[in-house]
């Protein structure tokens, strides 16, 4: 997955926006006006993502490029490192289940 790919799938979602509420290189996705997903737009490819802390802790530990969310909550995002060691098809359900988690608080 490259930035387009992961944008175009972000901006798949329902209610999705886009936004740089930090930098103009940090972009952030959101749904019902909160993030889901984000990225810096340079340097290598990761994205940040809501997860249930168990499972954050497990994917952790099975993968890597699984890593505590960098600049997050710790226990309640993870940050993957897009380097081809996730495939696509895992990111695109890891980036779904952080919707459907922050779409539901909302």
């Amino acid at each position: 997955m490259n930035i387009e790919e992961l944008r175009e799938f972000c901006l798949s979602l329902p209610e999705t926006s886009e936004h740089f509420p930090f930098d103009e290189t940090t972009l952030v996705f959101k749904v019902k006006g909160k993030m889901f997903a984000l990225t810096d737009l340079v340097g290598p490819l990761s994205v940040n993502v809501k997860c249930d802390p168990e499972l954050a802790v497990e994917l952790r530990e099975k993968y890597p490029a699984v890593k505590p969310g960098y600049h997050m909550n710790k226990k309640h995002w993870n940050t993957v490192e897009i380097d081809g060691s996730v495939s696509d098809v895992l990111l695109r359900e890891w980036i779904t289940m952080s919707y459907t988690l922050v779409k539901k608080k909302s």
